[in-house]
């Protein structure tokens, strides 16, 4: 079995992929900052830490929101120093980005392999990385403050699973949209828009993940400023067959949005 990442990893997808970006209603936002390109620690850093840092932000709930960054921790018996980086996180100023920089340093203990780990005193952001997690922290909430308001973080997936893909959270969800959160640079692949899209047909199977139906699934990119949705009654039954099919490996072809408890 998988999670939703490495299935994704097994699969070769049609050219121009199963789920078009085309397909996606692009929007670009405008305000007055500029991303810096002079950033000095990895991007996949970056983004874990906007994650994380705008979930403290809505929720005030540190030890919630950096969950997985202690989880690590603990793997290496790092936990107190752990803790230390996470009570000193009160909101977007320069030491609490710094330090949530550091704490989700320990995320790839848990993740991905304890070989992998780089002593967390060694993450130093300079200037320009932190203003930059600052802007796209900012832009995070700024949108969905405005548009879309949270419903649930960690969106998981009960009672979906298959016997192919057996985990894979969504990062959150708002009243009738389903999102994924992306940093990078580059517009969303073909990769992010299968993720997102398995997303939605795990929630589909799912008993209680969160909301009732879920009728938009987005990503937004604080970074570009951009959001992307698509009506997913707007995705072809073929396709839906063919992904839950031979991605996930399940028999449901048609799953249309419709509210659970009737």
């Amino acid at each position: 079995m998988a999670s939703v990442l490495q299935r994704i990893s097994q699969i070769k997808q049609p050219r121009g992929g199963y789920l078009p970006l085309a397909l996606f209603d692009c929007t670009s936002l405008a305000d007055e900052f500029i991303i810096s390109d002079q950033e000095n620690i990895g991007k996949g850093l970056i983004g874990t830490a906007v994650d994380y840092l705008y979930r403290f932000i809505c929720t005030h709930d540190a030890e919630r929101a950096f969950s997985v960054s202690l989880l690590g921790a603990r793997e290496i018996k790092e936990k107190e120093r752990a803790m230390a980086l996470l009570n000193s996180i009160s909101g977007l100023d320069d030491l609490s980005i710094i330090n949530a920089c550091k704490l989700t340093g320990y995320d790839v203990c848990f993740r991905s392999s304890i070989s992998r780990y780089v002593p967390v005193e060694n993450i130093l952001p300079n200037a320009e990385t932190i203003q930059n997690i600052r802007v796209m922290v900012n832009r995070c909430k700024r949108y969905f403050d405005v548009h879309r308001p949270i419903v649930k973080f960690e969106v998981t997936f009960p009672g979906g699973y298959t016997a192919k893909v057996d985990s894979g959270d969504a990062d959150f969800i708002t009243t009738n949209t389903l999102w994924d959160l992306k940093t990078s640079v580059a517009k969303p692949t073909s990769l992010n828009t299968l993720q997102l899209f398995m997303y939605y047909l795990l929630s589909e199977r799912s008993f209680g993940f969160g909301i009732d139906y879920v009728e938009k699934i987005g990503i937004f990119n604080p970074r570009r400023n951009e959001s992307y949705l698509l009506d997913v009654l707007q995705i072809s039954p073929e396709i839906t067959a063919t992904v839950n099919r031979d991605v996930l490996g399940t028999d449901d072809k048609f799953p249309i949005p419709f509210p659970r408890f009737l």
